[in-house]
């Protein structure tokens, strides 16, 4: 049987066995890249560009759209290769650096979902205190310790996951390398290291999500002793979106991990791990610019100017 010495590639799930279907995943995938890039470009460029949007919401937001694109990038790149290039391979160390980017992205973006809850509940229920609480330089502390704790988080994982033996082979049942689909593949009572981690992991992401959810509580009870129904309005506008977000990025995550094993099998799971790693990053700028006027307001600016550019281009 091989180790993880005699291990050079792994195999990762194909999306279909037909070439014309792989095509097809190929260039949906391609459009859902495309997409997300444009979507989060377009909210990094309004966001750094128009000062009115130079608040601690927004900064956030430039956090949360970066990590969007690190997160899809990390694992729909290769995907799309090897549907075009009818190939299942990715080198150990390739696999090794994917898993590391996807747990650094993953675990700083839920970071930053729990700081802008707490941001939403300090404008909101705590209004004349929100420029000491939320300042300039809380929120770089705050943006800090977020990608801090990422990164740690990675490091940890990557090192001791990729530390064991493997003795299963070296086909995993995923489209990009996936934790749980990697630990398979041991053959040492050494992964209960990696169990032990991900189990830690696992308390401090359900104690962000109690955080968020007490906080959302607060935020409604707030909202609705408003007596102005625009008053209301203008406050549920800041919340609604980033509530759907949370909802999008726990919802599928939990079914993704916490679902019985006798539902379990490698199509399901496939269409599951698209949900949670690569729908979130396409449809997060479309839901942050749905109901926000401001954001609107930039990008609309932002077309303008560019169409305006092209236009005098063109001219010349």
């Amino acid at each position: 049987m091989p180790n993880s010495s005699s291990v050079s590639e792994f195999l990762l799930l194909p999306f279909a066995d037909t070439r014309e279907l792989q095509l097809l995943h190929f260039a949906l995938f391609l459009g859902i890249y495309l997409a997300a890039l444009l979507g989060n470009g377009l909210i990094l460029t309004a966001v750094a560009c128009h000062h009115r949007l130079h608040t601690p919401m927004y900064f956030f937001l430039l956090n949360l759209a970066l990590l969007d694109l690190g997160c899809i990038s990390t694992t729909l790149p290769k995907a799309m290769a090897n549907a075009l290039w009818d190939t299942r391979a990715i080198s150990y160390q390739g696999c090794a650096a994917q898993v590391f980017f996807f747990v650094f992205f993953i675990g700083a973006e839920y970071c930053f979902l729990t700081i802008m809850a707490y941001d939403r509940y300090v404008a909101i229920c705590k209004p004349l205190h929100y420029g000491s609480l939320v300042g300039s330089r809380a929120c770089a502390q705050m943006a800090a310790a977020a990608w801090g704790s990422g990164f740690l988080n990675a490091v940890l994982h990557t090192a001791t996951t990729f530390s064991l033996p493997l003795c299963q082979g070296n086909e995993l049942d995923q489209f990009f390398c996936e934790l749980p689909q990697i630990l398979k593949l041991s053959c040492s009572e050494s992964f209960l290291r990696e169990v032990g981690l991900i189990v830690v992991s696992v308390c401090l992401a359900f104690a962000c999500f109690v955080f968020i959810v007490l906080s959302y509580v607060q935020i409604l009870r707030t909202v609705l002793k408003i007596p102005s129904s625009q008053g209301r309005h203008k406050a549920f506008s800041t919340c609604l979106p980033h509530l759907a977000v949370v909802s999008l990025f726990i919802s599928t995550g939990m079914f993704a991990y916490l679902k019985p094993p006798s539902i379990s099998s490698p199509s399901p799971d496939l269409v599951v791990a698209v949900l949670y790693s690569v729908v979130p990053a396409a449809m997060n700028p479309l839901i942050y610019s749905m109901r926000n006027k401001e954001l609107k307001d930039a990008l609309r600016k932002l077309f303008g100017y560019i169409s305006s550019s092209l236009i005098m281009g063109a001219k010349s």
